[in-house]
Parts: structure tokens; sequence; C-alpha cells
């Protein structure tokens, strides 16, 4: 029987080593090192995240900041591992984590299409097919020559949505990329991740804007401090969520 899971996480816990003492020098911290008297604190990011995503399903990831959203994606996406529990991913994962990642700004935008479609996997052929397809749907015809570190926030997070969805990656998974695009921008990334999911594309969107998680997601997962504090129908955790920082 095929596995319709895309992801299941099961009692993974996340855990930050702190320094507990402030070190302004590397001498100094090496010396601590050495003789054992550099103290750590530690953090739990996520404590025991039990979390199931059905292929073809789209899950908004909300909650405060600090609340863990950004490493549940990290730890699906398997740059970082768990401390305790597991993490299963069954497809292929095209991330929208961290504005830029994949990017150098030095090159221009021309050659940094290729440089992170190599990042995601991509050959030279299939990107020179695809360059168009990019260019058009990122609105940048007009600035293809200039450096990428002379992009607006804007203009670097339209350029990287553009390529990690040419294809039609099995998980796709988006945090607060969207929320430095203008509205226009931001309507029509919504339009294509829904014909991605049309297509059966399983998507993870963590925002702040409850609203475009309503319109973009069938179900929400609430992280608080580390633990999930309810998960279901995305209206339903949305409204609850919504109450909640009201009566704070």
């Amino acid at each position: 029987m095929e596995d319709k899971c895309a992801v299941r996480v099961d009692q993974a816990v996340v855990r930050f080593n702190m320094a507990s003492e402030r070190i302004d020098n590397l001498k100094e911290y090496f010396v601590k090192l050495i003789s054992r008297e550099l103290m750590f604190k530690e953090f739990l990011a996520l404590k025991g995240i039990d979390f199931q995503v059905q292929k073809g399903e789209a899950w908004g990831i909300i909650g405060t900041n600090g609340s863990g959203k950004s490493t549940l994606l990290k730890l699906i996406c398997g740059i970082l591992k768990p401390y305790k529990g597991s993490v299963h991913v069954n497809g292929s994962i095209a991330p929208l984590i961290e504005l830029g990642a994949g990017f150098d700004g030095d090159l221009t935008a021309r050659e940094n299409i290729f440089l992170n479609g190599a990042v995601l996997g991509h050959d030279k052929k299939f990107m020179r097919e695809h360059f168009d397809e990019i260019v058009d749907f990122a609105e940048l015809w007009d600035f293809l020559d200039m450096p990428i570190k002379n992009y607006s926030s804007g203009m670097a997070a339209r350029m990287g949505f553009a390529i990690a969805t040419m294809v039609r990656p099995d998980i796709l998974i988006c945090d607060e990329v969207l929320a430095v695009g203008d509205y226009a921008f931001q309507q029509k990334c919504e339009r294509r991740m829904g014909e991605m999911r049309e297509h059966g594309t399983t998507l993870l969107y963590v925002s702040h804007s409850i609203e475009s998680v309503k319109s973009v997601c069938n179900k929400a997962l609430w992280l608080d401090k580390g633990i999930v504090r309810m998960a279901g129908e995305v209206n339903e955790v949305g409204d609850a969520y919504i109450r909640e920082l009201q009566q704070r």
C-alpha cells in the first residue's frame, strides 16, 4: 500500500546549548573551553513534537516569535537533527526558509539563478530551459545584470520563490519569505501555491498573517514555546490563536 504520509515527526526534541556567561573574545572562549570552565544552559526549542502531514495537505504553522516554527521547518528539511525522537520525510523538498540562502551577493541575478538552481540539484541545461519562466514570474527582466547585493529584500524573495517553484516538488516549505513582497506579488505566490496543491504538492507554510494562512492552507499547527498547543482545521486553530493573543 502506498504511504500517504508526506511528513511524520515523532516525539521530536531539539536542544541548543547557550553560554551561561558573556565572553568578549575568542581567546577567553578557548581558555575557558580547555580548562572546562565554560558553562552552558540547555535550551529546548522543541519539546516532544508529534506532527503528521498527509500528501497533498497544506499546513500553516503559527505562533509568536520564539515558539519554534522555523526550528520545526529546519528539522523537517534536515538542516537540524533531533536531540530525541525522529523525523521521516517521504518525497522531494523545495525549501524557502532563509531569504537569500544560496545566493551570492556579488554575482548578478542572471548568475545567481544558475547558482541557486545548482544548489537545488538542477543542471545548467535544465536552468536554461526554465530561465525565461523564472524571470517572467519574478518580474526581474530590467535587473538581470545587477548584483544581488543591490536588490531589495522583496526582489530577492521574488527570485528565490520563482526558482524554488519552477518545478513541482513533493513538499514545498515556505517560512515568512512572502512577508517582504508587495501585495500583488503575495497574491501571485498564493495562486502558484494553490496550483501546486492541485497537482499534489504538500505545503508547509509559516506566516504571522493568519488571513494568509487561512487563504492558503486547510490545516494549522499552533506552536507555543516549543510545544503543540493545537492542531487541526485551519479556521478553528487560527481563531483560537487570535483569541489567545487578544487576551494577553
